[in-house]
């Protein structure tokens, strides 16, 4: 299994970025996992109470730990208020991320701040060989951070991923990747 070795703090222009932690449910809660305008485009079911929020984060700690999943809180550097979650899922090298911000911060620049942070420390990991995301067709801004982020569309792909929040019907998806050229030159 390929660990990863990434950092429990990483500070941006704007941003202070570090795992989540039991602590922050209730910002997480109230701030966006119980908004339908913030989780219509995530895998995951929108949060019906705070338990919810617990269980979720009862989850990520424990996946931390285990190397399988990398769940970060976004935080402003000048208020101290989360504005967001980062998460990388790690399946032996290829890696898969997503983030949701609470839409109250939307359109601030936050989320290609923390992709592009991201995208400069999951790219230089030892055994890494691929870095993507997805997005909803309909999710058109989300498609345009990661494009800032140097990700490439690799393919649109019909019918294939059911977005719990949208009825749990298949929709159609962008496949983006971050270029080879990007990643650690490997050696055989």
């Amino acid at each position: 299994m390929v660990q990863l070795n990434l950092p429990t703090k990483i500070i941006t222009d704007r941003l202070l970025i570090q795992p989540l932690k039991y602590e922050d449910a209730e910002e997480i809660f109230y701030g966006y996992a119980s908004k339908p305008e913030a989780t219509r485009f995530v895998a995951w079911p929108t949060h019906k109470s705070i338990a919810d929020t617990r269980n979720f984060l009862r989850y990520v700690i424990s996946a931390w730990k285990i190397g399988t999943e990398y769940a970060y809180s976004i935080r402003s550097l000048e208020s101290g208020r989360l504005v967001g979650s980062f998460g990388v899922v790690n399946d032996n090298g290829k890696l898969q991320f997503g983030y949701i911000l609470n839409p109250s911060q939307w359109g601030n620049g936050y989320a290609t701040e923390v992709c592009k942070a991201m995208m400069k420390l999951l790219r230089l990991q030892y055994g890494v060989y691929r870095i993507q995301s997805f997005v909803d067709v309909e999710n058109t801004m989300s498609a345009n951070v990661l494009v800032k982020c140097g990700l490439v569309e690799e393919a649109r792909l019909p019918n294939w991923f059911r977005f719990v929040n949208q009825g749990d019907t298949p929709k159609d998806c962008i496949l983006f990747r971050l270029p080879e050229e990007q990643l650690p030159v490997r050696v055989a």
